[in-house]
């Protein structure tokens, strides 16, 4: 009852000294300068959604985008050719003077469209942060699957978007449900992630270090994830790579941070072969590793949408989420469900999928 009565004195205040008038037109005339607002969505959610800022490209090619994220994604986009400006919004630095200046300074800046994208929620932070922007348009939610966006005021386009019309609609599609009134679209809903000769000299030093005879295929691996239920089995993950092991000349490697320890030691400490870790890297540097692979599988979380972004071949196994919606899109990428239950699906369905994909490989080198 508490939080109920705090919301609706926040928004009534709100509505009452920032609301603007909506205004129907689609015409947003030609726009040099556009604001983008991402702080609210995790990694994979922004690298999925790629596709609006090509959009916005191709559409603009003059154009100069200035994007707003958050500490846990921003790291997918530093060298992201469609991106002029990051600007990582840090909730806990709010309150220092210097930072606050810094964010104000970006608001300030002049732009003529300031968009907030959506896909599984609204930010009301996100909304605030567009109407303090010195923006002429601000594009965002009407609703989302039928639920009302409260702080809609704040805006002068207004889109609903619901999902639900599409349900197996992949999220680098859905993404651009925000401006596609707007006359604002692509064809390609490809990520993408920018490495440099840097990021490729860590990777091809990493790999020379697990495969110095430069024998043998390369296959990484991530076993953990943020959500337990799009956690595979350890024990499905050992056997598949004994399977591996068995059948192929293969050196593995397990990519992850410090908030996948207990899962890589469990992975090192019950097999009895190499696997080599690439821990605690740059984003960057974990795609070029991965593009330079010959297959990478993974649960459904952050690292499976970067490794989305290279064509290299890649399995993504999934429980409880839905695939069309959330898996890599692009030649070369599968990824396995049965249920819910992300161990229904067995070490047999996995492995006969790398057979195909790995057969195919040892033919074309």
């Amino acid at each position: 009852m508490a939080e109920n009565i705090l919301s609706n004195f926040v928004y009534g205040f709100f509505k009452k000294f920032f609301s603007v008038a909506e205004n129907t037109s689609v015409d947003i005339g030609y726009p040099k300068n556009i604001l983008i607002v991402r702080q609210h969505n995790q990694l994979g959610d922004v690298l999925a959604g790629v596709s609006l800022f090509r959009a916005v490209k191709e559409t603009y090619p003059d154009c100069n985008i200035v994007l707003i994220v958050s500490p846990s994604n921003y790291s997918g986009l530093i060298k992201n050719k469609f991106i002029n400006q990051l600007f990582v919004f840090d909730k806990k630095k709010i309150f220092n003077p210097f930072y606050l200046s810094r964010f104000f300074k970006v608001l300030r800046n002049q732009y003529d469209v300031c968009i907030v994208p959506v896909t599984v929620s609204i930010s009301f932070t996100s909304n605030l942060i567009s109407r303090f922007s010195n923006s002429k348009i601000r594009i965002g939610p009407k609703s989302l699957d039928g639920k009302k966006n409260k702080s809609a005021f704040l805006f002068d386009r207004l889109v609903d978007i619901d999902w639900r019309k599409h349900p197996d609609s992949n999220v680098s599609e859905r993404s651009l449900d925000i401006v596609r009134p707007f006359g604002i679209n692509t064809d390609n809903f490809k990520s993408d992630i920018y490495f440099d000769n840097d990021d490729i000299a860590t990777a091809e030093k990493f790999i020379s270090s697990i495969n110095q005879d430069k024998k043998g295929l390369l296959i990484g691996f991530h076993v953990g994830a943020g959500k337990i239920p799009n956690r595979w089995s350890l024990k499905k993950y050992l056997a598949l790579m004994e399977k591996l092991k068995e059948n192929y000349s293969v050196n593995f490697y397990l990519t992850g941070s410090n908030s996948d320890l207990n899962e890589i030691n469990y992975i090192q400490k019950n097999s009895n072969f190499e696997t080599a870790l690439f821990l605690n890297k740059k984003i960057s540097e974990v795609a070029a590793l991965v593009s330079k692979s010959d297959l990478f599988i993974s649960n459904d979380t952050g690292i499976m949408h970067v490794a989305g972004t290279t064509e290299t071949p890649q399995i993504s196994i999934f429980g409880p989420t839905n695939p069309f919606n959330w898996a890599p899109i692009g030649h070369n990428k599968f990824f396995l469900r049965k249920s819910d239950l992300i161990d229904d699906v067995n070490v047999e369905d996995v492995y006969s999928l790398c057979e195909q994909i790995l057969n195919k490989k040892i033919i074309q080198k």
